[in-house]
């Protein structure tokens, strides 16, 4: 079963606010066994739009992560996020196929 993916970009206004939504969100991502692959660092920007936060977390099934994104428990942590940022969440399924050899 190929394992989902939150993929972020977000601009966070208020850094310490930020702080109190990460302490919330561990809840639901310990529970839905998140992983955080990215988690802000350094980046470049190579094509088209950008934003200063990125974060890749990978969940164990997309099924998971969609079901993180639905809890309640996440619902609580997103009331914490939404009045101090902007951003684009999407959630993928991943890639089991060939790779390039």
């Amino acid at each position: 079963m190929a394992k989902g993916y939150w993929i972020v970009r977000m601009d966070v206004r208020d850094p310490e606010k930020y702080k109190e939504y990460a302490v919330a969100n561990a809840i639901p991502f310990k529970k839905f066994g998140a992983r955080f692959l990215v988690r802000g660092g350094k980046f470049e920007k190579l094509e088209g739009g950008s934003r200063a936060r990125n974060v890749v977390i990978e969940f164990p099934t997309y099924q998971a992560a969609l079901d993180c994104w639905n809890s309640s428990e996440y619902k609580k942590a997103l009331a914490i996020r939404k009045p101090i940022s902007e951003g684009d969440i999407i959630v993928v399924e991943g890639y089991e196929g060939p790779q390039p050899s």
